[in-house]
């Protein structure tokens, strides 16, 4: 029986194949969809939740009180050390800070450097406790060792080979950040992608100190400020509730007054790392949950598609049923037929949904480089994604075949033989016309929900991309000033400007806007207690505030760029905040900040200094050599190849032992909104998606529709109809689905994208024509999918019509 069950269903998928080609097509673009949506979710939610200790490991975190909250991703350096040392219910703690832009050379037998690499968010400085709380595969080495006496590190198996190709590395130098001498003391396997931590370089803690010289010591057991990620390891049993219950005799013990009201610790599970978004997650929860809606959405598209393509085919199919039911075939043999049918439709669909997985993953592993992803339909062989995949083909096959199956096998068999015979088998015996409506509608409204985001989200990054930052940000190269030396930075400075195409030089720590440093606290004037607000700290020289085009508002600039660094500029809304009215009464007035006590020289016109997410803050501006870490360079766009070339030949003649990296500000600042074009590409990609399912259901509808109305065609143009009341015997039966679908769409999708656009302080406003562009482009979808099949049965001779009747 199911031998003749799948011969019949072949053969009639073969006479049927234009409906059959678009039926597999459809399901397999919306399976593409949801599975390339379930790896990418599942990747995400995996995040550091393979560690044997996952489910007892806490990550600690510090909410900075002044007059708003900051939150902070760090702790004081001693917090681990006193958990660790205190208190027995805690199994392991450890300490790690990350590195960014530091320079690791390797020396040959003579001491000169023979490679040199810098290094960003892939080298850390931690304890030999990293190896108890997270779980690394050894190659090579001690784990309890390794990491105890300062100058050591340990090297994954692709730095190793990085630095030092295919000889022995243990044992090895490597010069860090031209200060120190580390030695190799250990290989680990290369860290997964699915981890924040993802270091290849880890460096002992105990070289802190070194690198700090004098200051070092005492720096390691400050509790005033936050410079240390510590993860907790309780034992087995422990509640997370007597961790966090000894924060508060931790912070009486060791803390000063001042220092314990400022800082509150929280400890959070360790697979909230990525998906904590005032932490630095990079994967909050409610766009994942989000991106599960929509791959379901998808899926439900698509299985809609075959159930108004196989219900419209039943009329087709009446003298089959008829038959079958006449000599003595049963109910549920017949749903057993169409049901082959239909799973042979979807294992058609799903053997072409993974080679569109699959011809897609490597594109969005290309917009996930930053995490370092590497996403393969192979991930489905797991156990947990096999038995997902499995019950997502069993629920399709249910869902697209079963209503269809029993409306056609519920036929009468008398009545389908003589609406076989004589044409007049009604698309109301072929199904319910209302449920295939609704259907419709159901796709018209994903269809337009989809367009309102991807509509509302362009809008959104294309505003980011060209609002008015408060500075210039056009032309301008940045790179790196390896000293502190003041006169080599003059030197660099001097020979930069000498460069034709270099119009202006400045020294500083980073861009306006930037990933830069947390707020700080100050203190203003005579007044002895900090303020309630933090403010922004931005360093550069007397030629930042021009070379960026800071427009000054009172006072001036600074003077000179000596060794003084007595002055300070602020911004108009930190006078502001601090109670002037007018920004002038602001100059001459001190304020002591990094503890030193400066002189506010000038006001500047309000700038932003982090995305417009967040909305413009108090903001100081320091000349401070020690912090000059970047120059920034005007360059005249007309010469820049060849400037580009001169700078970094003079740069690499000033600073051989170091890795020239140059970086324009505009391509910077795009690096600040790379959650959203993440977002847009995805949102655009699966628009096109369900479009494409809905142009498909929509063809095939309408070719149906087509040999249906051919007899109605036929006697209406006899009877004298035009072209365009022929016409609109097809646009009437979308036209009102569209509105129906329409005013579904527009509210919920208003909805979602309002709430989502008010997480910027910076967005735009949600316009009538965002809806009426939504409606307009699902109207004209519509027009264009169904003009050939229509036209072509309009235009058809109906004198061949009649006669064929």
């Amino acid at each position: 029986m199911l031998r003749n069950y799948i011969d019949l269903s072949l053969r009639n998928l073969w006479r049927n194949r234009k409906v059959s080609a678009i039926s597999i097509i459809g399901l397999a673009v919306g399976l593409a969809g949801g599975l390339v949506i379930f790896l990418l979710v599942s990747y995400l939610f995996s995040f550091d939740r393979y560690h044997a200790n996952a489910d007892r490991t806490y990550w600690l975190v510090t909410d900075i009180r002044h007059d708003n909250v900051t939150p902070a991703d760090a702790v004081p350096r001693p917090l681990g050390e006193v958990l660790r040392r205190d208190y027995p219910f805690v199994e392991s703690a450890v300490r790690l800070e990350n590195m960014f832009g530091r320079i690791i050379s390797v020396p040959d037998n003579q001491g000169r450097f023979v490679k040199k690499f810098e290094e960003s968010r892939t080298v850390c400085f931690t304890e030999p406790q990293y190896f108890n709380v997270f779980d690394v595969e050894w190659v090579e080495g001690d784990p309890k060792s390794a990491l105890v006496a300062p100058n050591t590190v340990v090297l994954s198996e692709q730095y190793a080979q990085k630095y030092f190709g295919d000889d022995k590395p243990i044992g090895r130098i490597l010069r860090f950040d031209n200060q120190v001498n580390l030695i190799v003391t250990g290989i680990i396997k290369n860290p997964p992608s699915n981890t924040k931590l993802r270091y290849d370089a880890l460096i002992s803690y105990s070289t802190i100190p070194v690198l700090m010289g004098g200051e070092g010591e005492r720096s390691m057991q400050s509790w005033g400020n936050t410079r240390a990620m510590c993860f907790v390891t309780l034992r087995a049993g422990t509640p997370v509730e007597q961790l966090t219950s000894v924060f508060s005799v931790i912070k009486k013990k060791y803390m000063t007054a001042k220092e314990a009201s400022m800082f509150d610790f929280h400890a959070l599970p360790l697979s909230d790392l990525s998906h904590n978004p005032q932490y630095g997650g990079h994967a909050p929860r409610p766009i994942l949950y989000a991106l599960i809606i929509v791959g379901i959405l998808l899926v439900l598209a698509a299985c809609i598609n075959f159930i108004n393509l196989a219900t419209a085919r039943a009329m087709k199919r009446a003298k089959e049923v008829g038959v079958r039911k006449a000599i003595g075939s049963t109910r549920w043999q017949l749903i057993g037929q169409f049901m082959t049918e239909t799973t042979l439709i979807t294992l058609g669909a799903v053997v072409l949904a993974l080679l569109l997985t699959q011809l897609s993953l490597p594109l969005l592993n290309t917009a996930l480089a930053v995490l370092r992803a590497d996403l393969s339909v192979l991930d489905l062989l797991q156990p947990r994604a096999l038995a997902w995949f499995t019950a997502l083909v069993l629920s399709v096959i249910l869902l697209a075949g079963f209503y269809p199956a029993l409306v056609t096998a519920r036929f009468n068999p008398l009545t389908a033989l003589r609406a076989s015979s004589s044409g007049r088998l009604t698309t109301q015996q072929a199904g319910s016309v209302s449920i295939r409506r609704v259907l419709i509608v159901v796709q018209f409204f994903i269809t337009q929900f989809f367009v309102i985001g991807v509509i509302v989200l362009l809008a959104q990054v294309r505003y980011l991309q060209k609002t008015e930052l408060g500075f210039t940000k056009e032309a301008i190269l940045t790179i790196p000033v390896p000293t502190q030396n003041v006169t080599r930075q003059q030197a660099l400075r001097e020979r930069l400007g000498a460069i034709p195409g270099v119009e202006q030089v400045a020294l500083g720590a980073d861009p306006p806007a930037s990933f830069s440093r947390g707020p700080v606290p100050f203190t203003f004037d005579t007044r002895t207690e900090p303020e309630k607000f933090p403010t922004r700290v931005k360093v550069g020289d007397m030629n930042y505030v021009p070379l960026f085009g800071i427009n000054l508002v009172a006072g001036r600039n600074f003077r000179t760029n000596d060794t003084t660094q007595t002055e300070a500029l602020v911004n108009i809304l930190m006078s502001k905040q601090l109670g002037f009215r007018s920004p002038g009464e602001l100059l001459g007035k001190r304020l002591t900040i990094w503890g030193a006590t400066r002189t506010i020289v000038g006001v500047v016109n309000d700038f932003h200094t982090d995305a417009l997410k967040i909305g413009i803050s108090p903001t100081t501006i320091l000349n401070y050599a020690g912090e000059n870490h970047m120059a920034a360079l005007k360059i005249n766009p007309a010469s820049m190849p060849t400037t580009l070339k001169a700078v970094e030949k003079t740069w690499n003649g000033l600073f051989p032992e170091h890795v020239f990296k140059a970086s324009f500000v505009d391509a910077l600042l795009s690096e600040l909104y790379l959650t959203e074009h993440i977002l847009l590409g995805l949102a655009e990609a699966f628009s096109l998606m369900a479009i494409l399912i809905c142009c498909l259901g929509l063809y095939g509808l309408v070719a149906f529709m087509a040999e249906v109305k051919t007899k109605e065609i036929g006697v209406r143009k006899v009877l004298g109809a035009n072209l365009s009341q022929l016409l609109w015997l097809f646009g009437r039966e979308f036209s009102k689905l569209i509105v129906i679908g329409f005013m579904l769409a527009a509210p919920l999708g208003g909805f979602l994208m309002n709430n989502w656009l008010q997480g910027y302080a910076y967005h735009i406003e949600l316009g009538w024509w965002f809806f009426a562009l939504t409606l307009l482009i699902a109207v004209g979808i519509t027009v264009l999918t169904i003009s050939y099949e229509s036209m072509k049965a309009v235009l058809t001779n109906p004198a061949r019509i009649l006669r064929m009747e």
